[in-house]
């Protein structure tokens, strides 16, 4: 790792989408008008699949190569020297990031291919694909980063991106709303993102080593143990509390999380790339890829852990009572990716990882699956106006179910295979309780699931008559695409076996040699009931059982009311799950109006007191100036004019003196001798 090989085609996997989008942000719009949809759909797609392609190969590469020096780089040019802070725009390629950037291309590009049939008939089809490739070019970014600060840029984009596209439909003031609001909420976790950057430059300052180089604080992180930030709390653990909280924001944790309901208002496609497969796990792979950081601070990791159990279990108890089938989707992806921060929290980073890609695959096969729905029913979204649509959507149905039957972790499909690790290593690294949260949220994940599925598939159509005439499966471009993740939700588990079933597990001997730290060492090797594995994946399926149970009862064969259920539980619980804690309003009170009566203060003080007293020194400065001009005017002109008229008075006089006559100006010249005489006479005696 300390030598790693130097390469010259990582930069091609990030650039190629980035190019696509500056292609399409100049020349989309003309590609589009005089050539149809088509060409952009060439170039939109074209450069993902471009990236996915030298991905495989990268990692292919990576194969050939012991475990040991399965590291790669790409420096590109020095980027900055600024204090003995030293950084390059250099991408690093190892198993962790090839991880992600395989997830990013491939389900991503099967996204685009997706978005090929979905927004056909929109007519900013170009805008479409120029910011989905631009999210593509930040999240790789984001993944391949050498240093934080590259990171934080990939970090930012993502965020920009996803903003621009939940807010796509723009004239809608429902969509706008909701990308400000995500916006906003991600703002909040950046700005701990970067409080921690700079705090983690000058910890490591302060022991000779100042760098943000991923790689070298893996080196330098031990150096931190001695030293404290406040309050006694040392750098680590402050450091990596902020990160967390910038995690929040970026993969929807409490207190941050409120931002993506409200993203399903964007585009299915944009939620099912951003909100399921990429985005909102950025926060999941921060803190797996600073593994040898969070590990140095057990404080940090039992905040990780708390936080991921509470929010997978509250988001799931939404879910069980929304009707949107969007929404349902959006509280089941809060809630798993509670499950992702329980794994990385109390140390089974693999776990956490793996269930990060297994994810990928079911989410995004529902989120597109709700899509396809969706499409068919001509913008429908409340599961109370379907029903019975199974065997007018086959593909769509058949691919749903699997991805339900796979986050509900039903063996042998892939979330089966990563929920258990994840539950197992709650418990068996000493959290029962973490583990009883999980156990819980895993029963109510498969109430709500399957009550998706029977409230869209199963029943009599609820629609109208003339949605009921239009019904008909997704085009290939769709279609086919749900077949390929079903195909992932189905068998993309098998890289990681659970220990009690066999000891094949080439996923976490792969992203060994990134948990390989003395400090995460120390934290992940701690199995204690290795054989109690098996009848905890049992107890955890009964659970699962009984969900589905009480769901197909109540939904499907009918035999306890739905409706009776929500009377006998319309107090309290009931309530708050539908209006989702009232969260919303909570913010709204707590954050939104004092904060818009603050700037209504602000505003008033600035328009009475600010403009008030400008307003007075210029009435001032006026009435100082009409004053000064009657001063003008009538003294100084005044006296001016008064000396004018006394001069040319005593000139009129004078002048009368001029006569010309030779006598009068000697009788004048004898006048004056006689008065000169005179004078004199005077004054000698």
């Amino acid at each position: 790792m300390n030598n790693p090989q130097t390469v010259d085609f990582i930069r091609w996997i990030v650039v190629l989408p980035l190019l696509g989008a500056a292609f399409n942000f100049l020349l989309g719009a003309t590609l589009q008008k005089k050539l149809g949809r088509f060409a952009v759909s060439i170039t939109g797609c074209g450069v993902v699949i471009a990236s996915f392609a030298l991905a495989v190969a990268a990692f292919l590469r990576m194969l050939e190569l012991v475990p040991s020096q399965r590291f790669l780089l790409d420096d590109l040019w020095r980027w900055f020297d600024i204090g003995g802070l030293r950084l390059d725009i250099a991408f690093w390629l190892d198993p962790l990031s090839i991880v992600m950037t395989l997830i990013v291309t491939g389900v991503g590009g099967l996204i685009h291919l997706y978005s090929t049939g979905y927004m056909h008939e929109d007519p900013s089809y170009w805008r479409f694909f120029a910011w989905l490739n631009l999210f593509t070019f930040a999240m790789l970014t984001l993944v391949l980063a050498d240093n934080l600060w590259l990171m934080f840029v990939g970090w930012e984009g993502v965020g920009l991106c996803s903003f621009a596209l939940i807010g796509f439909w723009y004239t809608d003031q429902v969509n706008t709303s909701a990308g400000n609001k995500a916006f906003i909420f991600n703002r909040v976790g950046d700005w701990a993102f970067v409080v921690a950057l700079y705090s983690l430059f000058s910890g490591l300052s302060k022991v000779g080593h100042p760098t943000l180089i991923i790689r070298e604080i893996a080196r330098y992180a031990p150096l931190l143990g001695t030293q404290h930030a406040y309050a006694g709390i040392s750098v680590a653990t402050f450091v990596t509390l902020l990160l967390f909280l910038g995690a929040t924001g970026k993969s929807a944790q409490i207190p941050l999380f409120a931002w993506l309901p409200d993203a399903m208002a964007g585009p299915t496609p944009v939620s099912a790339l951003i909100h399921a497969a990429t985005m909102v796990t950025a926060g999941v792979y921060m803190i797996a890829r600073l593994n040898f950081l969070f590990s140095m601070a057990p404080l940090t990791m039992l905040v990780v852990a708390t936080i991921g159990a509470v929010t997978a279990l509250f988001a799931a108890t939404i879910g069980i009572t929304q009707n949107d089938i969007k929404r349902v989707l959006a509280y089941s992806t809060i809630s798993q990716l509670g499950y992702m921060f329980v794994g990385v929290g109390v140390g089974a980073y693999t776990a956490g990882v793996f269930h990060l890609m297994t994810h990928a695959f079911f989410k995004a096969c529902l989120f597109l699956g709700s899509g396809s729905v969706i499409h068919a029913l001509g913008g429908e979204q409340d599961m109370r106006r379907m029903g019975g649509l199974w065997h007018k959507l086959p593909v769509t149905f058949w691919t749903f179910l699997v991805a339900t039957l796979a986050i509900c972790g039903i063996p042998p499909f892939a979330g089966f295979m990563s929920k258990d690790e994840i539950i197992w290593s709650a418990f068996d690294t000493g959290h029962p309780w973490i583990w009883s949260l999980l156990w819980i949220a895993a029963g109510l994940t498969a109430f709500y699931m399957f009550r998706q599925v029977y409230m869209t598939f199963f029943g009599e159509f609820r629609g109208t008559d003339e949605q009921a005439h239009h019904l008909h499966e997704a085009p290939p471009s769709m279609s086919a695409v749900l077949v390929v993740l079903g195909l992932l939700s189905f068998a993309g588990g098998a890289v990681m076996l659970p220990r009690f079933i066999a000891t094949f597990s080439p996923f976490e001997v792969f992203l060994a040699p990134v948990f390989d730290s003395p400090q995460t060492l120390a934290v992940t090797a701690q199995t204690h009931h290795q054989g109690l594995e098996g009848y905890f994946a049992a107890l955890s399926l009964l659970l699962v059982a009984a969900g589905w149970l009480l769901a197909d009862l109540t939904y499907r064969r009918k035999i306890l009311s739905a409706d009776r259920m929500s009377r006998f539980l319309a107090g309290v619980p009931y309530t708050l799950s539908f209006h989702k804690y009232y969260v919303d309003e909570l913010y709204d009170y707590a954050v939104v109006r004092p904060y818009m009566m603050a700037t209504r203060a602000a505003g008033w003080f600035d328009l009475h007191i600010i403009d008030g007293l400008v307003n007075l020194a210029a009435a001032t400065t006026v009435l100082g100036s009409w004053l000064s001009g009657l001063f003008d005017n009538y003294v100084v002109d005044g006296l001016v004019n008064l000396a004018a008229d006394a001069t040319l008075a005593a000139g009129g006089r004078l002048r009368r003196l001029q006569t010309g006559s030779i006598n009068g100006y000697l009788y004048g010249l004898l006048a004056a001798v006689m008065v000169i005489l005179l004078v004199r006479a005077v004054l000698h005696t």
